[in-house]
Formats: structure tokens, sequence, C-alpha cells
């Protein structure tokens, strides 16, 4: 099954960002995926390329915890420049977190389709993609 999807992992952690890259890559999940060790990372990334659909991710798993800018930094910049974008970009807190404060946040923030913690299992990351597809092809 191949997938037109670009899936972004903005998360600090080497060893999480290596599982989840070769779990989408074993399950064909993506065309692309996209890696940032932090925030700011990702943010240049998106600015850069803001109106280029081929590039942008249409998935986004973003870590809350990271240095130079975390998630929460990431996600208030990212609401700025989401009219730029130019295609919806699906987002989704991945954390290690379990505090409900942080899972209330997230839930009040509209861009975030839902708070997951870690680890993200290759069944959540196949039916966040699948159903994705299924959007998209009811479109």
């Amino acid at each position: 099954m191949s997938n037109p999807f670009i899936i972004c992992i903005i998360d600090d952690d080497e060893v999480y960002q290596f599982t989840v890259t070769k779990n989408i890559q074993s399950q064909q999940l993506a065309k692309k995926i996209l890696v940032f060790s932090d925030g700011e990372e990702a943010l240049n990334f998106l600015c850069a390329n803001i109106g280029d659909n081929n590039a942008v991710p249409d998935v986004i798993f973003l870590d809350i915890n990271m240095p130079i800018m975390d998630g929460w930094q990431f996600l208030e910049e990212y609401i700025r420049l989401k009219p730029r974008i130019g295609k919806k970009v699906t987002l989704y807190m991945v954390s290690s977190s379990v505090d409900p404060a942080d899972t209330q946040r997230a839930k009040q923030i509209e861009e975030v389709s839902d708070y997951i913690i870690k680890p993200i299992t290759p069944d959540q990351l196949k039916v966040i993609v699948n159903t994705l597809q299924e959007e998209a092809n009811a479109q």
C-alpha cells in the first residue's frame, strides 16, 4: 500500500524518531517522512515552504517537551502560520506526559486532533493514516 502523505515527526528523542520512522516505513504509510529535533527547526521548514503542498506535511506528530522551542511554543507559531500554509495539516500531540493539565490544554486547541501518550504504536499510526486516506477519498 503506497500512501501519498508526508508525515512529520517533531521530537528531540532520537530513539523515538528512529522507531516511529521505521514503523512508518515498514507499513509504507508515507511517501516522505520529515524529522525535526525541535519546534524551531520544524517552524523554519514550514516558513520556507509556505504554499508548497509537495513539501508541507499532511500529518504532524508533535512532542511537548523539547529544547529550543517546545511543542506549546511551536503550536502558538503554527496557529499564526496556518492560514498561509495552503493545505490541511492534521496535528497530533504525542508525549510521555500523563499530566491531565497537558491533555486538557491540548484538547482546548482546535488545531490538535488528538493527544497520544508515547509510544505511538504501529496500529495507531496505521489507523491515523487510513482515516486520512478515507477523508481524502471522500472529498
